[in-house]
């Protein structure tokens, strides 16, 4: 479930932010995500603002955990990020730059909210109100920055604030800038950097996303496919299974695989799908260490994605808690044939609209390649914007309609006959609001001064909520949201029963957010430890495994011919083949 726009970037990310020329953030033809909303129509967006108080919060609470100075808990910062990417020289430019007036406001007791409004980070026209997450401070936050902006008023920073070119310009720094630059540029790249959707690259839409490739020099070769003449002289389709059998002359994926009905898992879907996760380490000064940020190259590379801890297409153990389970793994035990056969097509933002571009990056020949599972999640966008008038901007019955029918039309252009489309229905996003609003935020926990409500709030005033349908204290709009999430539900569940395809056959099922709250307290979990902590809008990874299991005993029961049949040779595959050349 994800809103239109990226939201709670990582601290370096913010830093990003802060760093380069708004115009590349601006400009981006690729992705909405990377079109940050304008905050209060000044030079600014709402990500630079929410970026500045994120970062300045973290550099208070150092100093504050730590005992030590705020430049003492700059320097700390920088020192945390990996050294990968000169991620820590980078910092440190960056405080050069800013550090002078954070050190000099902060000394002198200023809340985040105002230091950044103080530097021009956030911004403000007459007429509209100031954005905050924190309390205003006694004399009113327009006093406040007054009173802040005339300590810095002098600053070279706000003087040379436009000409944030000139540090891409450092030599040291022209090599990640242009890395940085690409990623913004091509938030979307959907497949690997030389242009073939599988990768034996890990991130960057690798095979994180897919499955990994064991062979990039050959087109011919990738995961799905079936065997190229029963695999006698390599693997064609990366399972891990070739060769002959020197007892009886026969090949081996002929004998463990010609009736398994091999077949793969596909996700069409939104950040929930591609699982959208910010560590809480980075954002509470109690956890913070070198170690809490060793990941950063990873998520950034993915967007902030981790697919391959997944509830669908997950294959990894988890390193951001809970444990991994997935449908691809169960699919996989239930026959080993279908080794690395997994595509995660998903994105920040996905909706029943944009997905209909996403899709063209599926990777299925219907002459060459195995069926597959399809399982179609966007789950939230079509009911979620950051638009102040929230109602107007939701996907409509009639919408929702024609966008499914065209990407299940495309689908059956693209599928081997034998394939099976899921559609899943919306998610109730009360849960949201009824679970986090009054508990405190990572944020918050250390001066129990930040709930979730003071952050849906903040992202509402800056245009930049993932859904300000769901994530606020207006209990009617939060139901009229619902209201529309069940009426896109409905029409998902009337197209499977009024429409047939050749290529697939076609279910339904709902969204089984009150199914994986159940399982969990049965084991003895409370309903908020679902959500994730950093933005409270995600579901997390406990959910995501949850939903897996629920998911696969589900579609067990009732279509029980869609996983096909348990191999019965899955234990002569790992014998011989052990993990089938690893993912």
């Amino acid at each position: 479930m994800r809103g239109h726009r990226q939201v709670f970037p990582s601290l370096f990310f913010s830093l990003l932010f802060l760093m380069l020329p708004m115009k590349e953030i601006s400009t981006s033809p690729l992705s909405v995500r990377a079109q940050p909303a304008m905050v209060s129509g000044g030079h600014h967006s709402g990500h630079t603002c929410l970026g500045c108080v994120l970062v300045v919060s973290v550099i208070e609470q150092l100093a504050m955990f730590h005992n030590s100075t705020a430049k003492e808990a700059l320097e700390r910062l920088c020192n945390y990020l990996p050294e990968i990417l000169n991620l820590q020289g980078l910092c440190y430019l960056v405080v050069e730059m800013f550090g002078p007036d954070i050190i000099k406001l902060l000394k002198d007791k200023v809340n985040a909210d105002v230091v950044c409004h103080a530097i021009k980070l956030c911004n403000q026209n007459a007429g509209q109100p100031f954005c905050h997450l924190y309390p205003p401070p006694e004399m009113g936050l327009n006093k406040a920055v007054r009173e802040a902006s005339r300590i810095v008023k002098n600053s070279k920073v706000l003087k040379n604030i436009a000409g944030f070119t000139s540090i891409c310009a450092f030599p040291p720094l022209v090599k990640l800038c242009e890395k940085i630059k690409y990623i913004i540029k091509n938030k979307l790249p959907y497949e690997d950097l030389d242009g073939d959707k599988f990768s034996a690259f890990p991130t960057l839409r690798g095979y994180h996303w897919r499955g990994r490739d064991c062979n990039e020099g050959t087109t011919t070769v990738y995961p799905g496919r079936r065997p190229d003449n029963w695999d006698v002289e390599r693997d064609s389709n990366c399972n891990g299974i070739w060769g002959v059998d020197p007892k009886d002359g026969i090949p081996y994926e002929k004998k463990f695989c010609e009736d398994a009905e091999s077949k793969g898992i596909i996700l069409l879907g939104d950040s929930a799908g591609a699982h959208f996760h910010i560590p809480p380490e980075w954002m509470t000064a109690a956890q913070m260490s070198l170690k809490s940020f060793s990941n950063l190259p990873v998520a950034l590379t993915n967007e902030f994605d981790w697919p391959h801890f997944s509830g669908i297409t997950g294959f990894l153990n988890s390193t951001i808690g809970g444990w991994t389970d997935s449908l691809y793994l169960r699919l996989h035990r239930r026959n080993r044939c279908n080794h690395r056969d997994f595509q995660n097509i998903s994105k920040n933002g996905g909706s029943s609209e944009n997905l209909l571009d996403l899709i063209k990056s599926l990777a299925r020949n219907q002459l060459l390649d195995n069926p597959a599972i399809v399982i179609y999640a966007s789950i939230g966008n079509d009911v979620c914007n950051g638009k102040p008038d929230t109602v107007a901007h939701m996907t409509t019955p009639q919408q929702m309609h024609s966008n499914v029918i065209k990407t299940l039309q495309y689908l059956n252009s693209q599928l081997p006959k034998g394939s099976h489309v899921i559609l899943t229905g919306l998610a109730d996003g009360r849960f949201l609001w009824d679970q986090l609003h009054s508990r405190y935020h990572p944020l918050g926990q250390l001066n129990k001064d930040v709930t979730y409500e003071q952050v849906y709030s903040f992202l509402s005033c800056l245009q930049i909520s993932p859904c300000n349908g769901w994530m606020s204290s207006n209990q009617t709009l939060r139901n009229l949201t619902s209201e529309r999430a069940l009426q896109l539900s409905n029409v998902l569940k009337e197209i499977t029963t009024s429409e047939t395809f050749a290529n697939f056959d076609l279910f339904y099922m709902d969204f089984p957010l009150e199914k994986i709250a159940d399982e969990w307290h049965k084991l003895g979990g409370e309903s908020w430890q679902l959500i994730e902590p950093v933005d409270g809008f995600h579901p997390n990874q406990i959910s995501a495994a949850l939903g897996a299991s629920v998911i696969w005993q589900k579609v067990l029961r009732e279509w029980p011919h869609v996983l096909g049949k348990e191999n019965p040779f899955n234990k002569q595959i790992e014998d011989v083949f052990k993990d089938q050349g690893g993912h």
